[in-house]
């Protein structure tokens, strides 16, 4: 084994999860979810709306990045959605404009757990953008006009230089949301709740939707 694989090795926890059992759990995967993201705040976790979402890009290439939750809302289904915000001329909107199946990942390693949701995405109401634009720090509004996200550009100066110019053109004025910003809401199909247990034997619960019986609960091996 090379020092690189000896070290990775040697990189290993000792999970103590609690036991997560399919039937005991909520009937509505949306309301765990809301008890998990809350202990995992008060667990300490950073950032804990913090989730990986995965794309489909060109020719099936696979595409993943960190986003941040910002909201709960009902779904096209019913049920409750993800919401994110974001450049919708960026790399990600690009990807789901062409296929809107996606994946997200909250990795709360701190308390030995993690959730992963899969289904499909739309962009949020327009009055649902204008309102969180509205509370955005002045310096993310101006950011959100500045760049152009997933675009190349020549130097950090040339992205500062962009800034001060939407510095000036807002200057004693309100920042309006840009036209090629907004949200986007992920309409859940599938989640699945892990807890890390000893010897690598974690639970998992995944929640499928199911048009008779709601949600089916079943678990999985690790």
């Amino acid at each position: 084994m090379s020092g690189d694989d000896e070290r990775l090795g040697a990189m290993r926890v000792a999970y103590t999860g609690t036991e997560i059992d399919p039937a005991t759990v909520p009937e509505d995967p949306a309301d765990l979810f809301r008890v998990w993201l809350a202990e995992a705040e008060d667990g300490g976790v950073v950032e804990p709306n913090a989730m990986v979402l995965a794309t489909t890009g060109p020719g099936g290439r696979p595409h993943a990045r960190t986003v941040l939750l910002k909201g709960l809302p009902a779904d096209d289904r019913g049920g409750t959605g993800l919401l994110l915000f974001t450049n919708l001329e960026s790399a990600k909107a690009g990807d789901l404009a062409q296929e809107s199946a996606a994946a997200v990942v909250f990795g709360w390693h701190a308390i030995s757990r993690q959730v992963r949701v899969e289904g499909t995405v739309r962009e949020a109401p327009a009055a649902v953008s204008d309102a969180y634009f509205a509370s955005r720090p002045r310096e993310s509004q101006l950011g959100a006009w500045a760049s152009q996200q997933s675009q190349e550009i020549e130097s950090r100066a040339a992205l500062d230089s962009r800034y001060e110019q939407i510095e000036r053109r807002f200057e004693g004025a309100a920042v309006e949301r840009p036209p090629f910003w907004g949200g986007l809401v992920l309409s859940p199909d599938r989640w699945e709740f892990w807890v890390g247990h000893r010897g690598r034997l974690h639970d998992r619960v995944l929640y499928a939707a199911d048009e008779q019986a709601g949600w089916r609960r079943t678990r999985l091996q690790p």
